[in-house]
């Protein structure tokens, strides 16, 4: 065997590698791939192959698999290089496993016991090379086999072995919480080990729990401020050093988990404010993962309760990330401005020339960051510019999605902000033009309602202006080609009921633009059924008013056509709009009443109305209604028996069951008991409420002697329940690249933005900024920070059933919160009153600090010293926690009351009455409601809220 490389692998294995990479096309790489399975098949299933040649041939089979192509015959001698005895092998057989199959794989069960093995062995590369594979192999049914050993581990006396058992433990925790819910304590007693590794790892199982139940952990506030407070100062080894920053990542999840626990929590925000301060002095803003730990603290501050220092610092951070030339800088400043604007939104004010610079960037991806800043920020007084930025922005963009994100933002601004009804209506029409086809069906309705109840209380001047303005604007826009089906609907809808209001436009101009429209569109019957009904609605309004009406000839063209339709909408709302045309102006008037559009129209569900005609045909012989849940078998099919008793046998359907088997049974057995048990598994909890005498059903609801299934209490499983894991919070730091430049110095973090944005203007004092990004930054900044009441008088009372009325809108702003100062001084944190560090073993035990953390036997493990920045050498990690004193045991409340979310029941309205027997009553009926158009439904203050439904 020739070595090339010297790593032992054979000349065959390197040209294999070498071929590969110089194949020119897929094809020439599948023809070598597949030529390696075969050699691979008849190697592998030789007996007299080596295992030092066997080894190789499973990390070709690697290859093989990472090409696409199947190697599942291999997997078998990857499961047996598990047992061998050779440390090499064995490594190496659990890579292959690791990477060849999942949890689910049949040969799982092969590698369980070789896994509880290893777990034992003395070496601990072996006990590493377990623990790997328990991470990514064992699943749910399979953790009860494993998890006895990797408690155990997590007293190992190598660190490797323990950090790898807490990683394990973690993955349990994932997959089968139940499973290890009486095993929480040891992530808290792993934040006390000896080696920042296993710390650090403790950190990511607790990170998750926290997220889940924040009030259960709220007592290690003081820990997780001290650990990073010694992290920050060094304390750790060198080896935890990157790039010059002291354990980074360690940091970032520490700042993660501080930010949970002081959500809405003054007091824990309190103890956090003074590192928080030391970090963002110490920060070295000219690496990149400085930059991630320095928008991590911003991150934490915006969620901590505010501290005017605080967001000081954090806004001069935000202003060197939007001042710098790399556009993953300026996206991350983007992203902080947008969770400081929510606490003080005068911050934003500070870097308006920045923020333009980045809506005009041409990253798409920096762009769609500040409209998403832009769109958190607006106000009655710059909603106008920001809408009509976000609407070009639509029109040039092709993701439907994002396009979609962008016209429900439109409409909800426009809905909260509209400074006039008039660039309410032009606002609605170009999102409804450019992305009506991507909306909800529910905006076309709101938006008919709004133009129907108008904007004005008991102002009908605003709302005939409103409805001219919508219906000239909708007459001009139906000549544009390809307009979506939802604008076409409310175009129809608002011509049909208010195109001949003002007497501007005459009816038979308007009718010729429905006959149009429903031309132009003989595919889309909803269109079509509106176009009819718009029509239908000027005849009738024409006829009521004692006009002489003639039928136009397009029209009439129109219903015949309509006729013929295989819709049987369509034709029903044809032969109407004739029928409309045989009756008096009375009968039209009453049928469809002007301006009745937002009058509540009381619905009898029941149809009272037919109980004559019913009980008249029951008493002419016709069999009476049974209800479907009775013919469906819900519920008790007594009835259906006597009620066959009575009919004569005929050849139709019957619905009543089959009767049960009566197998025989001991007297000493309840018949129900014997009859669930042998059916389905049943529960304790079950068995228990049917020994109750009270919990049994009695034989008079029983009805008769015969075997019933009891499904109560029974544990309902479709196929293996998986566990889905919470989402993963996104740790990132961003690798960002920055120009080189000199490190700000510690006394330049306390100077006013005033300073930093003279520095940026000096920076670019050769480019002169033009009028129109001074006039843009005037409309988006230039408004008082301070409630604005809105130009549009509040929206009429909807008549509702208990006479109660709710505003269409908010007349006020969101005011910005400001941040009081304290008179005292935050308490200084960083006096943690810490003993000197000895040069020789420390006699106390690091666990003894944590007294109050958790409550479990002492254990005793050799104290290993490590380097300490600074003079002292001897001390060993144990000074990290010296100074670490909790008062109290957490308390863990063992009945949480989970928050539900409470949602009002939506009353079901009909849209359309049942005809009766009477015709014209029925057209009367019908007509009515059609004329309406749409039902309102209960309150819905902000009636664009649900865009997407």
């Amino acid at each position: 065997m020739g070595s090339q490389g010297g790593f032992g692998q054979s000349k065959e294995f390197l040209d294999l590698i070498k071929s590969i990479g110089e194949s020119r096309s897929k094809a020439e790489e599948d023809r070598i791939v597949l030529r390696e399975v075969e050699t691979l098949k008849l190697r592998l299933n030789d007996p007299n192959t080596p295992k030092y040649k066997l080894k190789e041939y499973i990390i070709r089979l690697l290859y093989v698999e990472m090409l696409g192509h199947d190697a599942s015959f291999g997997y078998i001698h990857a499961v047996k290089m598990t047992h061998d005895e050779n440390l090499l092998l064995k490594r190496s057989g659990y890579l292959a496993v690791t990477l060849f199959l999942n949890e689910d794989h049949d040969l799982i069960i092969l590698i369980v016991n070789t896994i509880q093995k290893d777990l034992k062995s003395d070496n601990y590369l072996v006990v590493c090379a377990a623990l790997n594979a328990v991470c990514r192999l064992i699943n749910e049914e399979t953790i009860p086999a494993v998890l006895p050993q990797v408690v155990e581990l997590l007293g190992h006396q190598k660190e490797a072995v323990r950090k790898k058992a807490v990683m394990a433990l973690h993955r349990f925790s994932q997959k089968a919480p139940g499973s290890v819910s009486h095993l929480i304590s040891n992530f808290r007693k792993k934040l006390c080990d000896n080696d920042p590794g296993v710390m650090g790892a403790a950190l990511c199982p607790l990170f998750d729990l926290i997220a889940a139940d924040v009030d259960k952990y709220k007592d290690l506030v003081v820990s997780f401020v001290n650990i990073l407070k010694q992290v920050a100062e060094r304390r750790l080894p060198k080896s935890y050093d990157y790039h010059q920053m002291p354990a980074p990542f360690i940091q970032i999840k520490l700042l993660k988990i501080l930010s949970l626990l002081g959500i809405d929590d003054k007091k824990a925000s309190e103890q956090m404010y003074t590192i928080l301060g030391d970090i963002m002095r110490k920060c070295d803003s000219t690496s990149n993962i400085g930059n991630a730990i320095l928008y991590e603290s911003i991150c934490c501050i915006s969620s901590l309760h505010p501290n005017p220092k605080l967001l000081e610092a954090a806004a001069d951070a935000i202003a060197k990330f939007l001042k710098s030339d790399s556009n993953n800088l300026k996206y991350l400043g983007i992203d902080a401005l947008t969770r400081l604007i929510k606490i003080n939104p005068e911050i934003a004010e500070q870097h308006q020339l920045a923020v333009i610079d980045c809506l005009e960037d041409p990253d798409d991806t920096l762009k769609r960051k500040t409209f998403n800043l832009l769109y958190k920020m607006t106000k009655s007084s710059n909603v106008e510019v920001i809408v009509d930025r976000m609407i070009e922005y639509m029109i040039s963009i092709n993701d439907s999605h994002y396009k979609t994100e962008i016209a429900s933002r439109c409409v909800e601004l426009g809905e909260q902000f509209a400074p006039s009804n008039q660039w309410f209506i032009q606002t609605m029409n170009k999102v409804f033009e450019h992305a009506g086809d991507l909306m909800n069906a529910k905006v076309a309705h709101n938006l008919m309602k709004l133009i129907a109840e108008g904007f004005g209380e008991d102002d009908d001047t605003a709302d005939s202006q409103l409805r001219s303005s919508a219906v000239e604007s909708y007459l001009r826009i139906m000549g544009e080609p390809k307009l979506p089906s939802a604008f076409l609907q409310v175009i129809c809808w608002v011509l049909g009921e208010y195109g001949i209001a003002d007497d501007k436009y005459s009816s038979s101009y308007i009718i010729g633009k429905l006959c149009d429209v429903a031309e132009a569109h003989p595919d889309d019957d909803k269109v079509k059924a509106y176009a009819v009904t718009g029509i239908m609605k000027i005849y009738s309004f024409e006829i009521a008013s004692g006009k002489h009406v003639d039928l136009l000839p397009e029209c009439q063209s129109l219903i015949e056509e309509m006729l013929a339709s295989h819709s049987t909408d369509l034709q029903q709302r044809a032969y109407e709009l004739q029928s409309i045309f045989t009756l008096d102006a009375q009968a039209v008037k009453k049928i469809m009443p002007m301006d009745s559009t937002c009058d509540d129209i009381e619905i009898d569900k029941n149809l009272s109305f037919l109980d004559g005609y019913v009980q008249q045909a029951i008493e002419n012989g016709a069999q009476p209604y049974i209800p479907e849940s009775e013919r469906l078998g819900i519920s008790s099919i007594s009835s259906f028996k006597s009620h066959d008793e009575h009919e004569p046998s005929t050849h139709a359907l019957r619905f009543e069951a089959y009767e049960l088997p009566k197998p025989s049974l001991p007297h000493n057995i309840p018949p129900v008991l014997a009859s669930s048990t042998e059916l389905v598994p049943v529960e304790p909890s079950y068995v228990a409420d049917i020994l109750h005498p009270t919990s049994a059903p009695s034989a008079s609801d029983a009805g008769s002697s015969e075997l019933k299934l009891r499904l109560d209490g029974v544990q309902k499983k479709w196929g293996r329940p998986t566990y889905s894991s919470p989402a993963p919070s996104s740790s990132s730091t961003n690798q960002v690249k920055v120009q080189n430049e000199t490190p700000r110095p510690d006394s330049a973090s306390s100077s006013k933005p005033t300073i930093h944005d003279t520095a940026y203007i000096s920076r670019k004092q050769q480019i002169e900024i033009s009028p129109e990004k001074q006039k843009l930054a005037a409309s988006l900044f230039g408004g008082s920070a301070k409630s604005e009441g809105r130009h549009l008088p509040s929206q009429k009372n909807l008549k509702t059933q208990n006479h109660t009325s709710d505003t269409y809108r908010s007349s006020k702003a969101p005011a910005p919160d400001t941040a009081v100062k304290t008179s005292q001084p935050p308490p200084d944190l960083l006096d943690m009153g810490e003993p000197s560090i000895a040069s020789s073993t420390p006699s106390v035990d690091p666990f003894k600090q944590f007294e109050g953390l958790f409550d479990f036997t002492q254990e005793t493990t050799p104290v290993s010293t490590g380097g300490v920045h600074g003079a002292t050498k001897d001390s060993d990690f144990t000074s990290l926690f010296a100074d670490m004193s909790l008062s109290a045991q957490s308390h863990i409340d063992p009945n949480p009351e989970p928050n539900g979310l409470r949602g009002n029941k939506v009353k079901p309205s009909g849209n359309q009455l049942n005809k009766g027997p009477n015709l014209k009553e029925s057209l009367e009926k019908d007509a009515l409601v059609r004329h309406v158009g749409v039902t309102p439904s209960g309150q819905n203050p902000i009636l664009f809220k649900d865009l997407l439904g």
